[in-house]
């Protein structure tokens, strides 16, 4: 495989904003009558905003119809954006923008395929812009991972045929994406939770271009 671009997944891979979604979550909850916990939070991660809020319902006993729904999906969203809005470059995580760097400076096309509507917010934030030659959102795609569209988007957008794209993922459903679009896949996180991975590294600390072309080339 001759690696012509990387395409990397934002929440968990480039940036935490977990905790972000967890506080607003939380709030809602808290104004709804009753507690959302961390362990609570777990069961949302890499689900859409509709399953999630349902997910916490469930956990209060609340019925809801479609109308109150949408009202409080649109409030967490606001309250979420609240606190993005404050977000700096120093909660970039650790060794992302020197591995991004040596991409670009070996010619390495780079992406961001995320769900995420707010993803450009979150670059603008992070002052990332520059360094992703796509990016592909919620806002461009309809189908959530584990359907490939968001990856093959992507590569598209890239001018890269997808079995030239390594995917950087932290959640089973994007690793199943990138997959399911032919492409090669490097898991961020524990190698328990991340089946299907060529891969499994604990972030970009310590993770150089040479690191990744043995990984694809084993």
């Amino acid at each position: 495989m001759e690696i012509e671009a990387c395409i990397f997944d934002l929440d968990g891979v480039i940036v935490d904003t977990a905790k972000y979604h967890y506080l607003a979550w939380k709030e809602l909850a808290a104004g709804l009558g009753f507690e959302f916990t961390r362990a609570d939070n777990e069961r949302l991660k890499g689900v859409s905003r509709m399953t999630s809020l349902n997910i916490l319902i469930e956990i209060g006993g609340i019925t809801l119809n479609d109308e109150q729904k949408e009202k409080l999906a649109a409030q967490k969203n606001a309250q979420y954006v609240s606190y993005i809005r404050k977000m700096s470059p120093d909660e970039i995580l650790p060794g992302v923008t020197r591995f991004l760097d040596e991409l670009k400076a070996a010619g390495i096309k780079t992406a961001v395929g995320s769900a995420s509507k707010n993803t450009p917010l979150i670059l603008e934030r992070l002052k990332l812009i520059g360094y992703f030659d796509a990016v592909v959102d919620g806002n461009k795609v309809s189908k959530a991972k584990p359907d490939p569209e968001v990856f093959l988007k992507g590569a598209e957008e890239l001018a890269v045929h997808p079995k030239n794209c390594v995917v950087f993922e932290d959640a089973p459903a994007g690793v199943k994406a990138a997959l399911n679009a032919g492409m090669e896949c490097i898991g961020i996180g524990l190698p328990e939770n991340l089946p299907g991975a060529k891969k499994v590294i604990p972030g970009f600390d310590n993770f150089q271009l040479s690191d990744l072309k043995k990984i694809v080339h084993e």
